[in-house]
């Protein structure tokens, strides 16, 4: 039988890497969350409206977010736009945040999330995929690591992307999203009593991988 996983975590704690890995290690389908709330922040970059939280949740209600497998690679789509590269800029990390916290874009997301794995055979990563999105999946990660490591881990990925970010801003960036993903009203941060600890400070991705595939039994 299939089964769906779930693994949440805070910015920068590895989620999407370690989750794409383990799903082709699986052969599931890997579903990545925070890219769905990205794209819905790069829509609203896009169409050069302000960011206000009316014209946010009205520009969620219209886009069409779709994963899609191109080749062995999954690639996120606004509608026909690809913009699985364009959602990872600064200027879209720093509205996504506020993307995230609004009730009606979350509805809509979660909802497009459940369909996707209503038949199992998942991976998804998150911020409240076992709490909220699916809190009757089979298996339950929190993956975590320390301020200071995932700040390099975001200065690393930003400049092989040719970004130059300084690292006091990033962790800066990271402290307030940890802050406002774990306080927010509604489905926030939280690791559920069920879901496994994983702390991969100091691990490599090969080691985070055996460990979580050890916990997919």
């Amino acid at each position: 039988m299939k089964k769906t996983v779930a693994i949440d975590g805070p910015a920068g704690a590895g989620k999407s890497t370690i989750a794409k890995l383990v799903a082709e290690k699986l052969g599931y389908i890997y579903i990545d969350t925070g890219a769905m709330y990205r794209a819905v922040a790069w829509k609203v970059l896009d169409a050069g409206v302000e960011p206000t939280d009316d014209n946010i949740v009205d520009v969620a209600k219209k886009i069409d977010v779709r994963l899609r497998f191109v080749g062995d690679a999954v690639r996120v789509f606004a509608g026909d736009t690809d913009v699985t590269e364009a959602i990872r800029t600064p200027e879209v990390t720093a509205l996504v945040s506020q993307v995230a916290q609004l009730g009606p874009v979350r509805e809509k997301m979660v909802e497009l999330q459940r369909s996707m794995a209503k038949d199992g055979g998942v991976v998804m990563d998150g911020r409240d995929i076992a709490s909220n999105v699916l809190p009757n999946a089979d298996v339950k990660i929190f993956l975590t690591a320390s301020i200071e490591e995932r700040a390099l881990r975001r200065w690393k990925e930003m400049k092989a992307k040719g970004y130059e970010e300084p690292m006091d801003k990033l962790t800066a960036e990271i402290e307030a999203r940890d802050k406002a993903d774990s306080t927010r009203t509604i489905s926030p941060l939280v690791r559920v009593p069920e879901a496994a600890l994983l702390d991969t400070t100091g691990l490599t991705i090969d080691e985070v991988v055996q460990k979580v595939m050890g916990l997919c039994g």
